[in-house]
């Protein structure tokens, strides 16, 4: 796992919220995949820092959470 600053190849990438994030503003991160990893940000603020999580330990997690 890694930080990346928002920059134009990170921004470039598809973004994708929860279905289940009510729009209001509330707690959500996006998620993107690419670049040979799985990036994670603040829907709240896109210009902090992005997580870079190996897509296996990304699905790891999904999984784990779905539980």
């Amino acid at each position: 796992m890694s930080g990346e600053k928002a920059g134009p190849d990170i921004d470039a990438l598809a973004w994708f919220k929860s279905s289940y994030s009510a729009g209001d503003g509330g707690q959500c991160v996006e998620i993107a995949a690419g670049m040979g990893a799985v990036h994670v940000r603040d829907s709240k603020d896109t210009t902090r820092v992005a997580l870079a999580v190996e897509p296996t330990a990304w699905t790891a997690f999904v999984e784990f959470a779905a539980l």
